[in-house]
């Protein structure tokens, strides 16, 4: 019998359990997710990972093209670095991959994306702080400045995420929750969850301003940036409607900034 090693990582409240026969790899999850480990004897999702290199039985992949199908229920992740399966209604996959946890953040990246799109939430690219128990979202493409507002943040302030803003719905409104998926930063969010009271879609500029926004902008700024890989019709619809929603419920305002802490004192 070959010994199986287990960690379960837990992202928005969703524990994902990962088991495999490689001791070290388990270790260096441990490591990576630090702050996210969770009790793995009551997972909602089981995936079996083996270790080893796949690059040659998905040549058609590009680096950094992901391409997310589903064929009669099961779904299939692929990217260069890994393919992996997953049965919802089994509630167990199986990823093959390099040892890495890279490849590892990766496919959990799509799994949240498909659990999320269900519920009504999704995710974001877009750094998230928790400051007097609420959360503040900043959105952008790369270069506009998340990672430069995550540096700027005053002591009172905690990070959830610089770089992939994990929003989920609860009922009629909105939370953030903390994510291991760093950018520049490269560390990990606090885990914890606060309500979000606004979203900032960032600009750097000459001044540090803040400006409204009607909400068609808003959805179409927010939808350039929400992550999500599957091009299945009903998901799609979906999350364009959960956006359409959001943006209804929490504000969404454009900030103009300059690269010094001054900013924050805008942000209460």
């Amino acid at each position: 019998m070959v010994l199986q090693h287990e960690i379960a990582i837990e992202i928005g409240n969703v524990p994902i359990l990962l088991r495999t026969v490689d001791e070290n790899f388990r270790d260096l999850l441990a490591s990576h997710y630090a702050g996210f480990i969770a009790n793995p004897t009551n997972p909602q999702i089981e995936f079996d990972v083996d270790v080893a290199k796949i690059n040659e039985e998905i040549p058609d992949t590009d680096d950094n093209d992901v391409k997310v199908s589903i064929t009669d229920g099961e779904w299939c992740f692929r990217r260069s670095d890994f393919v992996a399966r997953w049965d919802p209604r089994q509630r167990h996959g199986r990823v093959r991959q390099p040892a890495t946890p890279y490849s590892v953040d990766a496919f959990l990246r799509i799994m949240h994306t498909l659990i999320l799109a269900q519920q009504g939430g999704f995710l974001l690219h877009a750094a998230s702080a928790v400051r007097n128990g609420r959360a503040f979202i900043f959105s952008g493409v790369s270069g506009a400045g998340k990672t430069t507002i995550s540096r700027l943040a005053p002591p009172d302030v905690r990070l959830l995420t610089d770089e992939i803003s994990y929003i989920r719905r609860e009922g009629e409104d909105y939370v953030a929750c903390g994510t291991p998926f760093s950018g520049e930063l490269e560390r990990p969010g606090t885990n914890c969850v606060s309500p979000i009271h606004s979203v900032f879609l960032l600009a750097k500029g000459t001044e540090n301003r803040i400006d409204p926004l009607p909400a068609s902008e808003a959805l179409r700024c927010l939808l350039r940036n929400i992550l999500f890989f599957a091009e299945d019709t009903d998901l799609v619809n979906g999350v364009f409607r959960s956006a359409w929603h959001f943006v209804q419920k929490v504000s969404v305002r454009r900030l103009t900034f300059l690269p010094d802490d001054r900013v924050w004192s805008m942000i209460a």
